[in-house]
């Protein structure tokens, strides 16, 4: 392919990009760091799931799972967790 292409296929065609990745505080994904950020504004599960365009249900397993990554029992205690990380990445 590359000879028909008249490219050199002793060399790679493209660069491999570096694989960067933001550290995401307490191990969660992007999505349940996206959900703590928004139980630190406040929101409720129907709220949360209206932003993000997701059913209630899914963003009530979101923040199940956030509570257990984090060892955490309340919403309350992700909210406070979340404003304190966001005011560390800052």
């Amino acid at each position: 392919m590359a000879a028909a292409l008249g490219q050199d296929s002793a060399r790679p065609s493209a660069t491999p990009l570096p694989n960067v990745h933001p550290t995401i505080p307490g191990g969660l994904t992007r999505r349940q760091w996206e959900i703590a950020q928004l139980l630190g504004e406040g929101l409720s599960n129907k709220e949360i799931a209206a932003r993000l365009v997701i059913s209630r249900r899914t963003a009530e397993a979101h923040v199940e799972n956030i509570l257990t990554k984090l060892g955490f029992t309340s919403r309350t205690q992700v909210t406070s967790w979340a404003i304190d990380q966001h005011g560390r990445r800052n």
